[in-house]
Formats: C-alpha cells, structure tokens, sequence
C-alpha cells in the first residue's frame, strides 16, 4: 500500500486505545516449521546453565528479523540513513549477539544518500527482512526504499560479500519473506492492507501478488509483516506499531484465506519507562522449542531487543510466556549445543587494526571513500566544507550500549588546518559534541551544544560553545558518557584528558531528546570537517566504549 510520508510516520506511532492482553489456550509445542528451511542441527542439545535477562542487547536494533540455519542464529535490523545498511547479527544461543556484516553494502538509492544536495534522514533501510534458501546454500536480504521499489541482495555468507540480485518495481512495505518448503519465495507487506507476493524461482521478478487481508477498524494499524509457514499453516506475524502484535493463520495455502487473533496489546516490558515489546520475528530452536524476539522502545537509546519463550495452543497460536504478567526480565536459557566460539563482544577497544573497519561501524549516509582510511588507526580527512554537522560526510557512528556507557578516543589533530572541526559527538536530531576548533594556526578543545533538525529533519541549529580550554601538544583524549534510560534526565556529559588518565570535565549535561520520530536512537559519532577549505586531517588510533 503506497502513502504519503507523512501518512506512514501518522502509521508507524499512531494513538492507540488500551485493550486486553495475550493469546491464551492450552500449549502444545509445534515443529517442522520451514520461515527459512533451517539446515539441521548438529551435535547433542542440553540446556545452557542460568538464566538470560532482558533486553538481551541493549543497543539500537529495531525491526529485527531473526532465523536459524543449523546451529546458528541470524538477525537484521533496520539503520535507515546509516551506511553499510541493514546489519545481521549472528549468535548460537539467542542471548549473546555479534555483529557480523551488513546485507546492503552501500545506499546506492540517489544522491540523498550521500549528502548530496539533499539528506535521507530517517528514509533508507525500514524495516526488511532476511531469509535463507537451502536449494542454493544462499542468504536473501528484502527491502523497500523511498516506498518506491523493492531490492534483494544475496550473499553465501552473512560476512559478505553482498551483492544486489534484482529490483522489483513493487514496494513491498515492511515486507517479511518465506521461503516456502518447495523452495518458492513469497513476500507478505502491507500496511493495514496486507498482501502475499510470489516471487519467480530465481527470486528476480514478481510473478503474483495479492490482497489477502484487511486490518478490522477495531485494531487500527497493523504492518511489520513477518512470513512462516509452522506444521503445513501459513502464519503472517504483524505488529500493530506501537503497543501490540497480532497473526494471521491459513491452512489454505499462503494466498489465504487468513484468520487473525491477538498475541499481546499494552503488555508490560522489561525495561522501566520503556514501551510495549512488539516486531520481530519468531523462531525455533534446535530441540523445538520457541522464541519471539520483539523490540522495546526505549529512547534516547532507540529500539532495543527482548527474547521471551513463546508456545502454542492445540490448535496452533503462539502464546508469549510471561512472568507476573509481564514480559520477563528473565527466563531459563535456551537450550541449545555449546556454541563453537564466543562472540565478539558489542563493547570494549578498537584500534582500527588492519585495513578495514570493523562492523560495528555505520556512516551517517554513505561516505566520501577518498576522504578516509584504515591502517592500523583510523585517518578521517575532511570532506565537506560547512558549518553543520548534519551536512558533514565521512561522520562515522556506533551504537551506544545500555544503560549506561562511555566512549574514549584518542585523537591526533596534528594535521588539521584553521576552521576544522573534529571531535565525539552524540548524534541524532538533537546533538552535542566535544572536540577540536583549529583557529589562527592553535586548536582548542569545546564542548558545543544546539546542533538541532526539526520534524522535516532540516537543521534549525547549527550549535553553540558552551564550554573550552586550550589544547597542548598534538593528541588529545575524548570522552562522551551517556544514559539512555527512558524518562528523565537521559543526561550526556563529555571530559577530555591530555595524557589518557586525567579527565576533566567540560560543559554542562547534555539532555539527549527521546522523540520517537527520528526512529534512531543516540549514537557516538566521530567526525572531522572543513569550514573553510579541504585538505586537514585527524587520526584516531583507540576507540574504547566501556560500561561502568
């Protein structure tokens, strides 16, 4: 269903009347589900000792599809305007999350995208999804961009490379994709009117689509659409944004036609002041046992995922498992094989070792790649001339770990020419920074506050010093800390050192904006640009980002 921009962000958050809870009926574990045909496990099952607590990863994935293949587990993530886009997290319990790649390699949808007389802020990658096809041993990333056409990539692994297959020209709007056990693919999308695609064999063209149900007026909204097909039924997991999740079933086939029934409305989530855990996807372990990972909002820190055990009824709907009447903050383990490795750890030092950098990373828009480089630290050379870091290339982000957390780098500002700015901002519609004003051939540190977008996401704020010192010598540390707790007093506070041990502290709190329209959460974002002419230069050898 194609709307107007402003009518899909009216969709997305609309206002919502309270109603009952969860699905219940007796449980009865269900199998042989094929979302994306699982490879088979291997080696025994047993039962991970204790228990995980929710959100299993307080950092900003929203929208998250999630899959098994083998022993393995999968996850992509909505990033709108942030470039490599849509990232897949890999674990082998459900609980503990790495990044591994990104699906789309580069925003090649317009000059938008790399800020280029016009900015794609909060468009880009919504929300999409990700399948995996046994016939061809290949991962499959869908989504829709600028509600205009849809674009699949594939890869044989999530690591990369990523390669565009096709584009269709019919916007699949939160589009969830099945790969059915005769190996066809269909897309269910929609946006209250839901609708089933099939797509040809080599998954490049759109052979069929259909209307295949209508949100009730008693419900409102529903979208997110996530594919299944559970013990021979066809399942379209839906989200009514942003308090509520709902299922249709067809035992007809995947054209329907479908009955719907309520999984949860205003239930209560793990993270205090935070929203209704709702989108995502189900999935199914090793043994048969079932998990829904859904999203909280839970701003300024963005949308954060929570895992809940789920079971069916004896006639097949889900029943998400709560504790006290709420979404747990704790439940058993999965049980799943002993994990082959542990994952890398979403906190912790970076020192831009080899030649590429790590997927932690995102660009705000795609970077100017001439402009920076990795070799054993990382060289950001300044690529656009402006006084506004929201139009400023080459600004490179990472996500904040809840709740609490600090970022430290350490900068070499020795090459920078009058005018430059560089430094460690948090980044989002309502930004701060410390960093480094070169001026008159000397650089002083600030602390610079009033970067601000309005509702259109044009700048209406440019920034203000509130805060500065002079700088000695060629580096200098920086640090941002910041609490992304929902509710008041979300502060921001930045420090710097001039020998890596000493940190002063410079400026008043910054209170990070926890509007929901911008989508994203917060982020540390490293940048450098020019105000009067290209040519300087930082270099940034250690990125630390630590939980007290």
């Amino acid at each position: 269903m194609r709307m107007s921009w402003p009518h899909q962000f009216l969709s997305r958050r609309r206002a919502l009347t309270a109603a009952t809870g969860l699905a219940a009926g007796a449980v009865l574990p269900l199998t042989g589900a094929s979302r994306a045909a699982a490879a088979p496990a291997q080696g025994p099952v047993h039962a991970t000792a204790g228990e995980y607590t929710n959100p299993v990863i307080w950092q900003d994935f929203a929208d998250v599809d999630v899959i098994r293949v083998g022993n393995t587990y999968y996850a992509s993530a909505s990033t709108m305007h942030y470039s490599p886009g849509a990232p897949v997290l890999r674990s082998y319990d459900l609980v503990n999350w790495e990044i591994a790649g990104h699906s789309v390699p580069v925003l090649d949808f317009g000059a938008k995208y790399d800020l280029n007389g016009a900015r794609g802020y909060v468009r880009g990658i919504w929300a999409s999804s990700l399948a995996y096809r046994p016939s061809n041993r290949t991962f499959y990333w869908l989504g829709q961009i600028d509600f205009a056409r849809t674009y699949i990539y594939t890869a044989t692994a999530v690591e990369g490379p990523w390669n565009r297959l096709t584009t269709i020209s019919t916007p699949y709007y939160d589009a969830g994709l099945l790969v059915d056990s005769d190996d066809t693919l269909y897309v269910a999308y929609g946006n209250t009117t839901i609708s089933v695609a099939q797509l040809s064999s080599d998954g490049r063209t759109q052979v069929r689509t259909q209307q295949v149900f209508t949100t009730p007026s008693s419900v409102g909204t529903l979208e997110g659409s996530r594919f299944y097909k559970i013990n021979g039924q066809y399942y379209i997991f839906l989200t009514r944004p942003a308090n509520g999740q709902y299922i249709l079933k067809s035992s007809g086939g995947p054209f329907g036609p479908y009955t719907m029934r309520q999984v949860l409305l205003d239930l209560p989530g793990s993270i205090p002041g935070g929203g209704v855990p709702h989108q995502g996807g189900l999935v199914q372990t090793q043994n048969g046992a079932w998990y829904y990972l859904a999203f909280v909002d839970a701003y300024p820190g963005g949308r954060v995922p929570a895992l809940a055990p789920v079971t069916w009824t004896w006639d097949g709907w889900p029943v998400v498992q709560l504790v006290n009447g709420a979404w747990g903050t704790s439940y058993p383990s999965p049980a799943v094989p002993p994990a082959p490795r542990q994952v890398t750890p979403m906190t912790g030092v970076d020192t831009f070792d080899g030649t590429s950098l790590k997927p932690g990373w995102e660009w705000n828009h795609n970077p100017d790649n001439t402009k920076w480089s990795v070799d054993n630290g990382l060289t950001l050379r300044t690529a656009t001339v402006t006084d506004d870091l929201y139009w400023a290339r080459n600004t490179l982000t990472h996500r904040i770990q809840g709740p609490t957390s600090t970022a430290t780098v350490l900068l070499d500002h020795s090459a920078m020419r009058d005018g430059d700015r560089a430094g460690l901002a948090l980044l989002r519609d309502s930004s701060a920074w410390i960093g480094v004003k070169r001026e008159g051939g000397a650089a002083r540190v600030v602390m610079v506050s009033g970067l601000t977008m309005d509702s259109n996401w044009n700048t209406t704020g440019t920034g203000y010093e509130l805060a500065s010192a002079a700088v000695p010598g060629s580096r200098i540390w920086l640090r941002a800390s910041a609490d992304i707790r929902p509710g008041a007093p979300r502060p921001g506070t930045f420090s710097y050192s001039t020998d890596g041990v000493t940190f002063t502290r410079l400026g008043p709190d910054f209170s990070m904006g926890n509007d929901w329209r911008f989508f994203m959460g917060y982020r540390f974002a490293l940048f450098n640009h020019a105000t009067r002419a290209l040519g300087g230069s930082v270099r940034v050898t250690r990125f630390e980002l630590s939980t007290p």
